[in-house]
């Protein structure tokens, strides 16, 4: 059984979806949910679903992105997690951080990578006029949002969609992918998975 921990920054719904995916029949176990903000509700939620938490204040740290890591790893080496998931985390990590969990670690994002990579992805979809958007998970590497592609997701722009329209839209299959990625990457799987 593989154990996973998840990286959160705010409410987790994603985490939350893949919690509850993994206390069914599945290949892997959460462990761990941790957060870089010890006020993100997604830490309550985790809690109330059995998972261990831990949070560690990235703000506390300033501009020192390398002692803020080194406190993560303290929690996440800890918990002995096989693969890490940011499932909502809202942070940068540097390289020698994803390196130490290269190829065992995995994001999802909410455009059509390579498309829209980094932030505000649904008003970029939305000005550009595009027909179509969705969601993407992917391998982290060392290049924000570039990994190898594990799966994707896809939903149409409604005439009058918004970004919160869309956002919701997207949001939906994001609950429907990632747990279905995890589940298939912990089994050994890392055929890109389309739905």
């Amino acid at each position: 059984m593989k154990r996973v921990a998840l990286l959160i920054s705010g409410g987790g719904s994603n985490m939350l979806a893949l919690v509850r995916d993994m206390q069914a029949d599945h290949p892997a176990r959460a462990v761990l949910v941790l957060s870089n903000d010890p006020a993100a509700a997604g830490l309550a939620r985790a809690q109330a679903a059995g998972v261990a938490v831990a949070a560690v204040d990235h703000p506390a740290f300033g501009k020192d992105r390398a002692a803020f890591e080194a406190a993560l790893l303290q929690p996440l080496l800890a918990a002995q997690p096989d693969i890490v998931c940011l499932a909502g985390f809202m942070r940068v990590l540097t390289p020698g951080f994803v390196q130490q969990f290269r190829g065992r670690m995995l994001n999802i994002h909410p455009s059509l990578l390579p498309k829209y990579p980094g932030l505000h992805t649904h008003a970029r979809a939305l000005a550009a006029g595009d027909t179509e958007a969705g969601c993407t998970v992917h391998e982290v590497t060392a290049e924000l949002d570039a990994g190898p592609i594990l799966g994707q997701a896809r939903v149409p722009i409604l005439p009058g969609d918004d970004e919160h329209s869309l956002s919701n839209r997207v949001l939906g299959q994001e609950h429907a992918l990632y747990p279905a990625v995890l589940r298939r990457f912990a089994a050994g799987n890392r055929t890109p998975l389309f739905l």
